[in-house]
């Protein structure tokens, strides 16, 4: 036979073969390999992580994730506890940590009212400052922080948690004394500071009707006077029973109609019982509340334990539903025993709010929300 009239059978033969590898390749067994092509899948990390010292979080992190956020070395009182005196040591070891092991960085958080210097607010005799002096304070950390990162960070938290859940402006110090337009003004500077990084707002409790309609009003206003705003992170501090995730969803398509990119910022879940605050001084009555408080101390019950997983593959359910709009979902840690949920509101409670556990081990609902993303069309 002619080598001519060969052609087409190993033109066929070759097409079949790229077929069945195609047909026959595995699908992806972990978090960010499952996801990719959807949304990222990130970590907030600590300094035992970026410094390369918890080195089991670290192969975690690395087999799992693609994005990391700072727990706390970027609030304004670790990077500038005295005015214009910086501390970059621990912010420049994440960045780099981060750039080294090929992740996404995400900045948090340029503003916000709680870990804020003291010094930020007030004048030599302990007054409060100028709304003048206030602004030029803002525009001077925001310009030096947003200009050191630049072309090194993806994203910033630029203002956190300005909103009540009732949908009213926080009376924080920044409000109190320069108004609704610290906002405004913080996305302004950090703009011209880096202006191909994105911008996003920040806040807890974004499923709530009161702050989702405080937020969009927020937005839209800000919109209005011509300022950028690329993205809102919608914090996932959640429970077995909140949020409801049929408001979740009204506020992820809300926050993705005003034209911004949907960031679930600080996913956890907790299986622990709410605070009461008005539980009394009495020792003996405060000490059966705590006991209370902390109830799955030797282990967590399977029944619970069904209820987490459900809570978890219902959720990532809904964003791959909406992957569209999303561009991130971060865990706000890696294992159950460096969550902040174990030591809040009161230290010594055992939670069990993340993927991985106390061995650094794949809680079975992992698997399941890979399974989740590779039967989800892209």
């Amino acid at each position: 036979m002619k080598l001519s009239k060969l052609y087409p059978l190993f033109f066929l033969a070759g097409g079949l073969s790229l077929l069945l590898s195609a047909c026959s390749a595995p699908e992806p067994t972990t978090l960010k390999d499952a996801y990719a092509g959807k949304f990222l899948i990130g970590a907030a990390i600590n300094t035992h992580i970026s410094s390369g010292r918890d080195t089991a979080s670290i192969r975690v992190l690395r087999a799992e994730f693609n994005s990391v956020t700072p727990e706390n070395c970027m609030k304004s009182e670790n990077l500038q506890p005295e005015k214009g005196v910086f501390f970059f040591d621990d912010a420049d070891q994440y960045v780099k940590f981060g750039e080294e092991n090929g992740m996404t960085v995400i900045g948090h958080c340029l503003i916000w009212h709680s870990q804020a210097p003291e010094w930020f607010f007030t004048d030599e005799n302990g007054q409060d400052v100028s709304r003048e002096e206030l602004i030029q304070r803002m525009k001077d950390h925001i310009t030096t922080v947003v200009s050191r990162y630049k072309g090194k960070i993806k994203g910033w938290d630029v203002v956190n948690e300005a909103i009540l859940d009732d949908g009213s402006w926080r009376e924080s110090k920044f409000y109190q004394i320069i108004g609704e337009d610290f906002i405004q003004l913080a996305f302004e500077f950090a703009r011209t500071a880096d202006p191909d990084c994105e911008l996003y707002y920040n806040d807890y409790s974004m499923a709530n009707e009161g702050k989702r309609t405080g937020v969009v009003n927020m937005i839209k206003n800000i919109q209005a006077q011509g300022v950028q705003v690329d993205g809102i992170g919608m914090q996932g501090h959640c429970g077995l029973k909140f949020p409801d995730l049929n408001e979740f969803e009204k506020s992820l398509t809300a926050f993705s109609g005003l034209g911004c990119r949907v960031n679930i910022t600080e996913l956890d879940f907790t299986v622990l019982p709410g605070f009461d605050p008005s539980v009394g001084a009495d020792v003996a009555a405060s000490f059966e509340y705590q006991q209370s408080l902390n109830p799955y101390a030797d282990g967590l019950p399977e029944a619970v334990e069904s209820q987490l997983y459900s809570r978890y593959k219902d959720l990532f359910g809904l964003l791959l539903k909406h992957q569209d709009k999303i561009d991130r979902v971060t865990l706000w840690g890696i294992t159950d025993d460096a969550s902040w949920r174990n030591d809040w509101p009161i230290k010594g409670r055992t939670d069990y709010a993340l993927l991985f556990d106390r061995n650094y081990q794949p809680k079975p609902v992992v698997k399941e929300l890979v399974n989740l993303a590779n039967n989800s069309p892209r």
